[in-house]
């Protein structure tokens, strides 16, 4: 006869605690579970770093043990068949039973890492955990494009770029190795200059360049992994003389107008004309009769060179 829920309830109320646990813990070790201590390891380059997986729940005793390494869309294995595989060799072994330690790593080691546990006398035989690894790159020293010299009321850009770093780096910009704010109208102490800092791209860029501007510059790079900054330049700010310019317009137009009427008035009294040499034989252009004539000390008297043969 069935007993009613009361009296079950009353018989399991009376099993001792430890009966309970015990029945409890054999009921739930049927299945392997992983677990990690920190599933998203941030580490600087050239560091090492541990990639934690952990077995907390498992009636197999030798477990198999898989670790696969996901970048750019392909997956390849790191740990198989007891062995470190690919590019992570003689760089990385295994402690715990399942974790991994990375030594020396590079920004190429940035991925997601797949821990897999094969359990065969477990109901549920697989389990698998993502570690996700960031490796920070420090940055290298930036370049930085100054302008040596720039006039008074015009713009001027200076550049800073730094291609290594990661994550990428934020620039920050000097003058004589006073700190320059994102904005000059933030800072009373810049009120008489105009400009703007992009910490994200690394451009200094003054909308109206004015004589306090001039001085040394010098950009820094940097990131959660390091900093670095390019050698400082000097940057002039001087005045446009635009009387001196307008004066020297005119000097060289008066010059030119000299040159040119010189010119003209050499043409006129003939210094450019050359004149034929006495005895010298040509055909006059008036005569069409195939005779050579010289012209003689008397001008216009003229004799044959030779005759016609007919």
């Amino acid at each position: 006869m069935a007993l009613s829920r009361r009296l079950r309830l009353r018989l399991c109320a009376r099993l001792p605690d430890f009966f309970l646990l015990l029945l409890f813990r054999g009921c739930m070790i049927e299945a392997v579970n992983l677990k990690s201590s920190n599933r998203n390891p941030v580490v600087h380059e050239f560091e090492s770093v541990e990639l934690s997986c952990i077995i907390t729940d498992s009636q197999t005793s030798d477990p198999r043990i898989e670790w696969k390494k996901i970048q750019d869309g392909q997956t390849t294995y790191v740990y198989f068949d007891n062995k470190i595989q690919g590019d992570l060799a003689g760089r990385t072994d295994v402690f715990g039973k399942t974790s991994l330690r990375i030594w020396n790593v590079t920004r190429s080691d940035s991925a997601i890492y797949r821990c897999e546990v094969v359990a065969l006398s477990d109901r549920k035989e697989v389990d698998e955990i993502t570690i996700e690894l960031i490796v920070q790159v420090k940055p290298v020293t930036p370049v930085c494009r100054i302008p040596a010299a720039v006039p008074v009321g015009k713009t001027a850009t200076l550049q800073c770029q730094e291609s290594e770093g990661y994550p990428r780096p934020h620039y920050s910009w000097y003058r004589n190795d006073v700190p320059l704010p994102t904005d000059s109208r933030a800072n009373p102490r810049f009120q008489n200059s105009s400009f703007h800092v992009n910490s994200e791209t690394g451009t200094l860029v003054f909308n109206a360049v004015h004589k306090d501007d001039s001085g040394q510059y010098y950009c820094i790079a940097s990131n959660d992994a390091g900093a670095a900054r390019c050698e400082g330049q000097d940057m002039e700010v001087y005045d446009l003389n635009i009387a001196g310019i307008i004066g020297g317009v005119l000097v060289v137009l008066i010059v030119l107008a000299v040159i040119t009427m010189g010119i003209c008035c050499a043409y006129r009294r003939g210094c450019f004309i050359s004149s034929k040499q006495d005895g010298e034989s040509y055909k006059s252009p008036g005569k069409h009769d195939g005779v050579n004539y010289i012209r003689t000390s008397e001008e216009g008297d003229f004799r044959h060179k030779s005759s016609f043969v007919i």
